[in-house]
C-alpha cells in the first residue's frame, strides 16, 4: 500500500495559466446575450469559484433569461476554442515531475468541465503526468464545499487526512480545510493582504504567487510538513 501523501491539484490558475482564457470565454458568452463591458476586474471576483456557480451569479446579476445549462454549454464551447493556447506554470510542472518520480498518488480536482480539463491537460502535456481528475460535473457542490477534493481522495483510494491540496484561490483553500486536507496556497491574484484570512488555513503559503513558488520547497513540505 502506498503510504506517501497524495497531492491533489487545482487546475486553473494553479497548474495552468488559463484564467485569461476563461475571462475571454466569459466575455464572449455574455456578449452573446447582449451584455458588454465585462471586465477582468469583474472576472477576478470569480477566480477559484466553479464555472456553474460563476454563471449562476452572472445570470442573476444581468437578468439573463437563458438557463444555466445553456450558458454552461456556450462558455465551454468558447473556452475549448481558446484552450489550445493554455500554458503550464514551469515551476508547477517541476513540482508534478518531482512528485511523480517519487511515486506520490496524484490527481486534479477542478471546478471546470471534463472536456475543459482534458483539453488543458493535453495542451500542456500534463495529461501524461496527471491522468486522474475530478470535474465539477462529477460532484454536487463546488468550492468552497469540499466535494471535489473528497471525490479525488476516493478516486485515489487515499484517506483525506493523507492528502495535500495545491490551490490558488480562497474558495479552494477553504474547501481543502473542510475536507480535512493540508494545503499549499499559491495566490493567483495577490490582494491587499494575501497572507490574511483568505489563506489563513493554508499550511504553506507562497505570498508572491507563481513568481515565488519553489517546487523543491513545496516538495519538502509535502513530505515532511515543515
Amino acid at each position: 500500500m502506498n503510504t506517501m501523501p497524495a497531492v491533489i491539484f487545482d487546475l486553473d490558475g494553479t497548474l495552468v495559466d488559463s484564467e485569461p482564457l476563461y475571462y475571454e470565454a466569459g466575455r464572449r458568452t455574455l456578449q452573446r446575450y447582449g451584455i458588454t463591458g465585462f471586465s477582468w476586474e469583474e472576472h477576478s471576483q470569480f477566480i477559484g469559484i466553479g464555472t456553474r456557480e460563476t454563471l449562476e451569479t452572472l445570470r442573476g446579476r444581468y437578468r439573463i433569461e437563458a438557463p444555466v445549462e445553456e450558458l454552461l454549454a456556450v462558455k465551454n464551447r468558447h473556452y475549448l476554442e481558446l484552450a489550445a493556447t493554455t500554458e503550464v506554470f514551469p515551476a508547477m510542472r517541476d513540482f508534478v515531475e518531482l512528485l511523480r518520480a517519487a511515486g506520490h498518488p496524484l490527481a486534479v480536482a477542478s471546478g471546470s468541465s471534463r472536456s475543459a480539463i482534458e483539453t488543458a491537460l493535453k495542451a500542456t502535456g500534463l495529461d501524461a503526468l496527471l491522468p486522474l481528475y475530478v470535474s465539477a460535473e462529477d460532484v454536487g457542490r463546488g468550492k468552497p464545499e469540499p466535494d471535489v477534493f473528497l471525490a479525488a481522495a476516493r478516486l485515489l483510494s487515499v484517506d483525506p487526512g493523507r492528502c495535500v491540496v495545491v490551490e490558488d484561490a480562497g474558495p479552494g483553500v477553504e474547501a481543502a480545510r473542510r475536507a480535512g486536507m493540508r494545503c499549499i496556497a499559491v495566490p493567483y491574484v495577490a490582494g491587499p493582504s494575501p497572507d490574511g484570512e483568505t489563506f489563513a488555513s493554508a499550511g504553506l503559503l507562497f505570498r508572491g504567487g507563481q513568481p515565488e513558488f519553489d517546487a523543491r520547497r513545496a516538495y519538502e513540505w509535502t513530505t515532511t510538513g515543515s
